[in-house]
């Protein structure tokens, strides 16, 4: 009987920390970051920068440095404000929400009642636009549990005051938010994670990486209307909504012409804002070729890098 009463206190911990106010998570994820950029012995501050090496060949040592120092604490703020915003109610997380910049491409879509697909990048803070959006739709969307208990528990506490209805990341989950999509409903999709079977072998940052045509099948079959979203922390304490429209030639083509189309919105995005991506995770190894890269030498790793390239505009 001791196990509950242990995932019980670490579910109140985690609430606890979920109540503290959201500029002390970004100042504690600052102390920590520096940390972590001071001494550079971190995993994740060597996969961060091999990342950035892989995707900016052209850029200098220093400006990847740089680069690194920014991703790193803009990723590690980003995980703090996320259990500071699962841990809120969706009032205040809509309260800190200062601006949405083309709101109306959201209004214009949903009224269209054709169904919608948001595109959600692993960039910037995504978890606080749920609340928001919820206000205005009902969201069907795919969920993997938290591996932690009291972690996931929490994550679906906050889901459930989304009134998101959450499937499962099988056959059964995708039939799902076909019917959602086709009833009017709305999905959410992070895009940029490698599938765990299979994929379309899509090119990312001169890379072939197998890439989940989920998004591509999604929007082609049921005809529903397609939005990029984002939300950038800002100085005043909050965040801005950014949403932004993608090539109509999305609903053209096949499955890998539709996700090519994604992937390259995503990339023209992240070359914007390369300080807000999230560059922790190990993405380039979905290339066959690739595998090993974040287990060997720098140099080796970006040789075999160079080489995937060299191999892939020979074939062009």
């Amino acid at each position: 009987m001791a196990h509950p009463k242990s995932t019980n206190s670490n579910y109140r911990l985690i609430q606890f920390l979920s109540h503290q106010p959201l500029q002390l998570g970004r100042f504690i994820a600052g102390f920590v970051a520096r940390l972590l950029n001071s001494f550079q012995l971190s995993k994740l501050s060597k996969i961060i920068q091999l990342n950035l090496q892989i995707a900016f060949p052209e850029a200098s040592q220093q400006e990847i440095n740089q680069l690194k120092k920014q991703a790193i604490k803009n990723e590690l703020t980003s995980y703090f404000e996320f259990v500071s915003i699962w841990g809120a109610s969706n009032e205040k997380n809509i309260q800190r929400i200062h601006k949405i910049h083309n709101e109306h491409y959201f209004h214009e879509a949903l009224a269209e009642k054709k169904g919608l697909v948001l595109i959600m990048p692993h960039l910037g803070t995504w978890e606080v636009m749920n609340a928001w959006l919820s206000k205005h739709t009902q969201m069907t969307i795919l969920y993997k549990p938290v591996k932690n208990p009291d972690a996931d528990r929490f994550v679906r506490d906050a889901r459930s005051r989304n009134q998101a209805n959450l499937v499962p990341t099988d056959e059964s989950g995708v039939r799902q938010i076909f019917k959602a999509l086709k009833q009017g409903g709305t999905t959410v999709i992070l895009p940029d994670h490698t599938p765990d079977h299979g994929g379309e072998m899509i090119k990312y940052f001169g890379i072939p990486l197998a890439s989940s045509s989920l998004s591509a099948k999604l929007i082609q079959k049921t005809k529903a209307r397609t939005l990029f979203l984002y939300a950038l922390r800002n100085d005043q304490g909050g965040f801005d909504m950014h949403i932004e429209r993608i090539n109509p030639q999305i609903y053209e083509g096949n499955a890998e012409d539709g996700t090519l189309i994604i992937h390259q919105t995503l990339e023209n995005l992240i070359q914007r804002l390369p300080m807000h991506y999230h560059w922790s995770y190990k993405r380039f190894s979905a290339n066959p070729s690739l595998r090993k890269i974040y287990d060997i030498d720098v140099n080796e790793a970006l040789a075999k890098v160079a080489e995937v390239r060299r191999q892939e505009n020979t074939q062009l």
